[in-house]
Order: structure tokens, then C-alpha cells, then sequence
């Protein structure tokens, strides 16, 4: 199947669900990560900078990845619901024939995020629109997942865990990717043993290594309960 893991900024999905993005990966399937801006400014990073890091740790993952950004409307720390925003995001789920989304989680701390989830959404729906000039031919995703990148400090009441054991180091060797953002910056030092830290204690959930969470509102199917833990 075709997925698209879509973050307000380099770096959301990595930080996420980059385990069950490899994962993924491995399992056969088509992954495109979709940032919708560049992320800066910031303190130690640049555009140039974020591309090359942003580059690298797609390549870690095995992953195409894209950027709107400005030319589309979607700049950093400014991100806003727009028919424009929306209709952009629509051309990439229908030009990448897109089966699966996946986007950050609407309950946030973080303006960019909370917008960049409604954009998604309202986007799924307009991807299936017929006589509009959006690129592609209609589609309609069947799934949208909510990851948890989120700003606030809490634990996340998720849907599903899945099971990331085998994967978690790719996890962190693609964050680490962002120098500027998580090597450079002293203050941002300690995300790293955090993921470590979460990834452990929801894997003990489900008796696993590790894992990361993820929430739904349509109800999930299944075929039998094989792949549950």
C-alpha cells in the first residue's frame, strides 16, 4: 500500500512514529513523508541545513520525501486552515495514488500542528472531489491515523500501540539526523532519551522492547486476530 506520514515540519514524523515508519518500510510498503513546511527559522538551523538533515534521514528510514512549503502557503510557526493549504495536500494524495494517511494527533500545544491536522483531514475529503483543478485523479484514502508528536506534557491515550522492537534504533539514528535541532541545541539534548524512555514504557504495555502509539476515530477491521499482541 501506498502511506503518507504528513508533519507540520522536518522532523514530526521521525520523532512520532519513525519505528513504525521503518517498519513499514521493511513490511514492502510505499512510504512518502510529506512536510509542509522547512521548519525555520530556528537557533541552529537554516533551510539549507534542514534539507540536507531532513534528506538524510529519509534516506535512513528508506523513504521518498516531499516539501510544499511558502510556494504553497505553508510556512513555519504560520501555519493556517486554507481552501489553498488544503487543496495542495489533496494534489500530493492524489498524484501518489495515497491508500493510508497518517498525521500528527489535533490535541496539541503547538498552533502549526493543530492546523496542519485539520488541513489533512479536510484534504482526504477534497482528494475525492471530481470537476475541481486539483491534480490527479479523485481518490479517497480508507484510513487516517493519528501519530502523537505532540508539545503538551502528557502520556497519550492511544487507540493502538504497535509493536516498533528491531526498529527503534533506525528510530533514533533518522532524529539524530537533525543535528541542528537535536545535537546543536542543548535544550533539545534530552528529547533523545525521552523517545528512549516512552518507546520502553509503551512497549512494557504490550509486553514488547518497544513501541509507539497511535489513535483512530473510524473504527479499525480485522481480518482475524493473528497480529495481535
Amino acid at each position: 500500500m501506498n502511506m503518507l506520514v504528513v508533519g507540520p515540519h522536518p522532523d514530526d514524523q521521525e520523532l512520532g512514529m519513525g519505528g513504525t515508519i521503518a517498519k513499514l518500510v521493511d513490511a514492502g510498503h510505499r512510504v512518502t513523508l510529506l512536510d509542509l513546511t522547512d521548519g525555520e527559522p530556528t537557533p541552529h538551523g537554516s533551510p539549507s541545513i534542514r534539507a540536507e538533515e531532513s534528506a538524510a534521514a529519509a534516506s535512513i528510514l528508506g523513504v521518498e520525501r516531499i516539501m510544499l512549503g511558502r510556494e504553497h502557503g505553508f510556512v513555519n510557526r504560520e501555519v493556517v486552515h486554507s481552501v489553498a493549504c488544503r487543496h495542495a495536500v489533496a494534489g500530493v494524495i492524489r498524484t501518489h495514488e495515497i491508500d493510508w494517511i497518517f498525521c500528527p494527533d489535533p490535541v496539541d500545544a503547538h498552533p502549526d500542528h493543530r492546523a496542519a491536522t485539520r488541513i489533512v483531514e479536510d484534504a482526504r475529503f477534497d482528494s475525492k472531489l471530481t470537476k475541481t483543478d486539483i491534480p490527479g485523479a479523485p481518490r479517497h484514502p480508507s484510513r487516517i491515523i493519528y501519530y502523537f508528536c505532540t508539545h503538551l506534557k502528557t502520556i497519550p491515550a492511544p487507540s493502538f500501540l504497535v509493536d516498533t522492537t528491531g526498529f527503534h534504533d533506525r528510530k533514533r539514528d533518522a532524529v539524530l539526523a537533525y543535528a541542528s535541532q537535536f545535537k546543536a541545541h542543548a535544550g533539545n539534548r534530552r528529547i533523545i532519551d525521552w523517545l528512549d524512555a516512552q518507546a520502553t514504557f509503551l512497549g512494557s504495555r504490550i509486553g514488547v522492547e518497544t513501541a509507539e502509539a497511535f489513535r483512530v476515530v473510524e473504527p479499525l477491521g480485522l481480518t482475524s486476530f493473528d497480529g495481535m499482541i
